[in-house]
């Protein structure tokens, strides 16, 4: 079983704290962000790790190394430029993802809940029955429009009443054959839909997407405050 972590964002609206890190370095409640994920993974017992990277990568990558002092195998997925965006990304890592599905985070948000609420992977992915299967939550100040629906059976479906995680399992074949370009999942998504190929469920404990300095001080607030 394999995880992969986004971590290729340049961060402008977190600028000027992201000016010398990248997005997922930025520290929250006294660690960085994509430390938060390893740690919560590896509890999880999901040791195998790729991260991809595009801005400030040899920052980012010299952080990481391999792995060891998280206690994992970490597999560095460069990009060039500015990145290929998230569809993009997990296409380059394929190669390092193996042939079974695997669970894809984005470095660049916070999910103060149990994460063996990812665990096990969805029998339908695994069976390669659907291609994916995404996390949802209640829609937050930041996107009060949304980005989809949820039917009864789990059917994932367009409409406004929940926000995509960044969390979601992949069949390998979701992406097969698709060649190394820059774009993002959105499209992917999308099309899973109406071929009723995807579905999804909602997280129901805290989570912040740390997209801008207000919400990176909101988080840290809000870790400040709570109980440990």
């Amino acid at each position: 079983m394999r995880a992969m972590i986004l971590a290729a964002g340049q961060g402008k609206r977190l600028r000027p704290i992201t000016a010398t890190r990248p997005k997922p370095m930025v520290e929250v409640g006294g660690k960085s962000l994509i430390a938060w994920h390893i740690e919560k993974l590896k509890a999880l017992g999901i040791t195998e790790l790729v991260v991809n990277g595009a801005y400030l990568k040899d920052v980012l990558f010299d952080y990481l190394g391999d792995g060891h002092q998280f206690g994992v195998t970490i597999a560095q997925s460069p990009e060039d430029g500015d990145g290929l965006e998230t569809a993009g990304g997990i296409i380059k890592a394929l190669p390092l993802l193996g042939n079974s599905p695997f669970l894809v985070v984005n470095g660049d948000v916070f999910y103060d809940g149990d994460y063996h609420t990812f665990l096990p992977c969805p029998k339908a992915v695994a069976m390669g029955v659907k291609l994916a299967h995404l996390y949802l939550i209640t829609n937050p100040a930041h996107n009060l429009k949304g980005d989809y629906a949820l039917a009864q059976n789990g059917a994932l479906q367009y409409g406004s009443d929940y926000t995509f995680s960044g969390f979601a399992w992949y069949h390998p074949q979701a992406f097969a054959g698709r060649a190394v370009a820059r774009e993002p999942l959105r499209p992917y998504f999308d099309a899973w839909v109406k071929d009723q190929v995807i579905t999804a469920s909602v997280l129901s404990a805290p989570w912040f997407d740390v997209g801008t300095v207000e919400r990176l001080q909101e988080l840290n607030a809000y870790l400040q405050a709570r109980p440990a």
